[in-house]
């Protein structure tokens, strides 16, 4: 193999097991299951997160479990400093849970996925515990992934959809058929809406966060158990994630 091939593979591969480590449990993974997450042979990914570890950017617990490293932790406090709109957005994820008694996030836009970033859980009892700080997922996927996906532009959404196998992946639920079906509603309300696509009895909103130039790179959602999301009380939930969205807008411009 061409080595300067090989050596520019390294870094993908390096940065694809540090976004599975980063979606895994809080505890910790398996270098066998990073190695299925994100398609590698065991001894590939052995050999890199050890590599990875020598730098200091993963850990390995006791246990033998891999976590993030404490070098990440370093360069995480200084590129927030530029990044950090999870900052800027608690008080109102703070008040979306409060009155809304949902789940509050906040998501951005990374490429083709969307990557939750900061959450505060609401006051009903019941909850949908299907994201969290850290979890990822591609664009079109639960209604963070669906608002950002809606608010590109057409041509944009086409190209994507060529690439991205959805149903495949996720199941006849999101079709193309079906993601534009759903994104051409969105357009309609402002907001996006999963019913318990992604999990069953799981629904969630979302709506838009723009940057400087008009660009959707961030969600707000709102996510619970099906009963909270009554047609009667979608449109609610819906205008109040809106407002907080609009009020995002305004703060990051």
């Amino acid at each position: 193999m061409d080595t300067s091939k090989a050596g520019s593979a390294v870094v993908p591969r390096a940065a694809a097991l540090l976004r599975a480590l980063s979606d895994s449990d809080a505890d910790g993974a398996t270098t066998s299951s990073l190695a299925r997450a994100v398609g590698l042979p065991r001894a590939t990914a052995h050999r890199l997160l050890t590599s990875l570890s020598e730098e200091g950017l993963v850990d390995r617990t006791p246990g033998g479990l891999w976590v993030l490293g404490p070098e990440l932790y370093i360069l995480g406090s200084i590129a927030a400093s530029r990044y950090d709109i999870a900052t800027t957005a608690v008080d109102i994820l703070r008040e979306l849970a409060r009155s809304t008694g949902e789940s509050a996030f906040l998501s951005a836009r990374r490429g083709d996925e969307t990557v939750v970033l900061a959450a505060e859980e609401g006051t009903f009892p019941l909850r949908s515990h299907v994201l969290h700080p850290g979890k990822r997922l591609p664009l079109g996927i639960a209604s963070a992934g669906l608002v950002l996906l809606a608010h590109l532009p057409d041509a944009e959404i086409e190209r994507y959809l060529q690439r991205a196998d959805l149903e495949g992946e996720w199941g006849e639920g999101h079709s193309t058929t079906g993601i534009k079906q759903r994104i051409a509603e969105t357009r309609v309300h402002g907001y996006s809406v999963n019913p318990a696509l992604l999990v069953e009895g799981s629904w969630g909103i979302g709506a838009a966060v723009f940057d400087r130039a008009g660009r959707p790179e961030w969600a707000l959602s709102l996510n619970g158990v099906q009963t909270r999301f009554s047609a009667t009380r979608r449109p609610q939930l819906g205008e109040a994630l809106l407002r907080a969205a609009h009020d995002l807008t305004k703060r990051v411009r």
